[in-house]
């Protein structure tokens, strides 16, 4: 009874963690939208800002120890090539996708990365996919193809330049996951996204300089900006690793995958996007595709 209910609890955090970042990337839409703001200035805002936040939930989880990933050279220079490469570079295609199209199809697009590190995963290992792998790979494309043409190959019903993006969010995403390699193993989370989003922030600020652009400042652009910066990383972070320390990884990356779904749906309900059929179908595909692979790989 007592690891049911530890169960119950983890699959409820990590659903919750993962509603959040489906909710963050919704308040980006909003932001592009009703505020006019663009996603290089979010994006380095976000990840300045959430970098302090993860940085200082690491001093007080671990003390001095959260600066044991600066002792080694060869760590620090592999961390900042995470932070600009790796966080970075994810997070400016994916909220790009989103100002090109909507959160619920950049999230959607971006949840290919899976299929493109099976291709990493295949070369590295000198083989062709398989079994379960060509299903995924099969449905994968198969969504894109929908959701760009909607079955008509004549037509094409997403502009270029968000497919563009989008196809882009999720190479950045595969990078972003493997390039991190043994920091996540030698190191906590809070040290190297904390620190790896802080010098992204810094990095960004320095292209972008977020101070030049004529932000409007109402309880609308806070209240998003706080649920991109807040919302989206110290609450979504803290309960989906919650959530998957108690309900294991393949669970978890289950359960993770209600990030897309939320975003969708809270694009709908609130930001009024609209969706067709084939669009719908479209992200059915991508996601069973994902689906498939987690449990080829369990």
């Amino acid at each position: 009874m007592k690891n049911d209910k530890r169960q119950t609890a983890g699959t409820i955090m990590a659903l919750v963690g993962g509603t959040c970042w489906g909710f963050s990337g919704c308040c980006g839409q909003y932001l592009f939208e009703q505020k006019g703001i663009e996603a290089p200035w979010l994006v380095a805002v976000r990840l300045f800002f959430a970098g302090i936040i993860l940085v200082l939930a690491g001093f007080k989880l671990h003390g001095r120890e959260n600066l044991r990933v600066f002792r080694k050279k060869r760590d620090t220079i592999h961390l900042l090539a995470f932070a600009i490469f790796g966080i970075t570079f994810c997070q400016f295609t994916y909220f790009m996708a989103i100002q090109a199209s909507n959160a619920g199809t950049a999230t959607v697009l971006q949840y290919l990365s899976p299929i493109l590190i099976l291709a990493v995963v295949c070369m590295r290992e000198l083989r062709l996919p398989k079994g379960l792998e060509l299903a995924a790979i099969g449905l994968s494309l198969f969504g894109t193809f929908v959701i760009g043409t909607h079955g008509d190959i004549h037509s094409f019903h997403i502009t270029g330049e968000a497919l563009f993006w989008g196809l882009l969010a999720a190479v950045s995403s595969m990078i972003y996951t493997i390039i991190p390699g043994g920091l996540i193993l030698k190191y906590d989370i809070y040290q190297v996204l904390g620190f790896g989003m802080f010098f992204g922030g810094i990095a960004m600020g320095a292209v972008v300089q977020p101070w030049n652009y004529g932000v409007v400042w109402d309880a609308g652009t806070l209240g998003a900006l706080a649920g991109v910066v807040v919302v989206g990383t110290a609450i979504a972070f803290g309960l989906y690793l919650q959530g998957v320390s108690m309900i294991g990884p393949l669970k978890g990356s289950i359960m993770g995958s209600v990030e897309p779904v939320s975003a969708v749906v809270i694009s709908v309900f609130w930001l009024g996007t609209r969706f067709t059929l084939p669009d719908f179908l479209g992200f059915a595909l991508i996601l069973g595709a994902v689906f498939v692979l987690t449990f080829a790989h369990r």
